[in-house]
């Protein structure tokens, strides 16, 4: 039997977008910045908040989390592709160390998971030397947050955790993104922060040069664009899935459906088979294998690796 590809849904009117306003403009000073980021906030709010909307947001979170994670590699040196990233985690046998590519990135799962009020989960995360400091930096970010804007707020702790250790990024960008989180009485963290910012841009707001503040929010601005597309995209991506998942009659299909709106990268071998992750359904590997390429049959997933073996599939681009 052929079957025939299920199109991604383009007529999104009824998911929320930014107006041309806002995407047609430089944000050249920092009331613009603040007016614009103002109006992309509430958009993407809305996104993660109306449960109508159909946004799959554990997945959205894991997918931002990939995204950091290459980001953050940059900042750091590394430059790891997410590809290589998301290999490290997802394909290292359970209990063997992931290295510093996987570990980078189980850094921003937890961060994802983080309640943004949660000050003492939040100090677990963060590297023990800071934690003297991290109350200070949250409230003071969020102050600033509240009497300039919440972009000004990320800026202002990016600042404050890179005075304190330049090689840092991974915790400022942290702390930014929670004081980001706090400011839009998000329950839960987005790592948007790291998305745009470069060394370079970093260095020149500890140096305290006079453009590098605005430089830094236009970044973050650009930053929560792109994640407001990618949430759109992911809740197109989803509702396909949806659609195709009654046609799916192996057992525990809408278990693995399930799977897939929340795992931006499912390995076959291990995470449906033999059992399906979270789950008491067994699946054998062939099944599993099957099974996704059923669904990429189906047009509402794609293998991510392009190797013949160790695949990996995933419903977001």
């Amino acid at each position: 039997m052929t079957y025939q590809p299920t199109a991604i849904d383009d007529n999104s009117n009824n998911l929320p977008k930014l107006p041309a306003w806002v995407t047609s403009g430089r944000a050249e000073t920092p009331e613009t910045v603040a007016f614009r980021s103002g109006s992309a906030l509430t958009v993407l709010d809305q996104l993660i908040s109306d449960q109508s909307l159909g946004v799959p947001l554990k997945l959205l979170a894991n997918r931002i989390a990939l995204t950091a994670a290459s980001a953050t590699s940059k900042l750091e040196g590394r430059l790891a592709k997410e590809a290589d990233i998301r290999d490290a985690y997802h394909l290292t046998p359970r209990g063997e160390a992931r290295g510093p590519d996987g570990d980078l990135l189980a850094f921003w799962r937890e961060a994802v998971r983080l309640r943004a009020g949660g000050t003492k989960e939040i100090a677990d995360l963060v590297e023990a030397n800071f934690a003297g400091e991290l109350g200070d930096w949250l409230a003071a970010g969020h102050e600033r947050a509240r009497t300039h804007g919440p972009l000004a707020g990320c800026a202002f702790v990016l600042r404050a955790v890179l005075e304190t250790d330049d090689r840092a990024e991974r915790m400022a960008c942290l702390l930014s993104d929670i004081v980001l989180a706090r400011a839009a009485n998000w329950a839960s963290v987005l790592p948007v922060s790291a998305h745009r910012l470069s060394k370079t841009v970093l260095r020149d707001l500890v140096q305290d040069e006079q453009t590098a503040d605005l430089a830094v929010q236009q970044r973050l601005l650009r930053s929560i664009e792109e994640t407001i597309q990618m949430a759109r995209d992911t809740a197109q991506r989803g509702a396909a899935l949806r659609m195709v998942a009654p046609k799916l009659r192996a057992k525990g299909s809408q278990a693995a459906v399930a799977l897939f709106l929340f795992e931006d990268a499912v390995a076959p071998s291990t995470m449906l088979s033999p059992m399906i992750q979270g789950t008491r359904f067994p699946m054998t590997d062939r099944a599993a294998r099957r099974f996704c390429d059923r669904l990429v049959e189906l047009g509402v997933a794609r293998e991510l690796t392009g190797r013949p073996t160790y695949r990996l599939y995933g419903i977001a681009p």
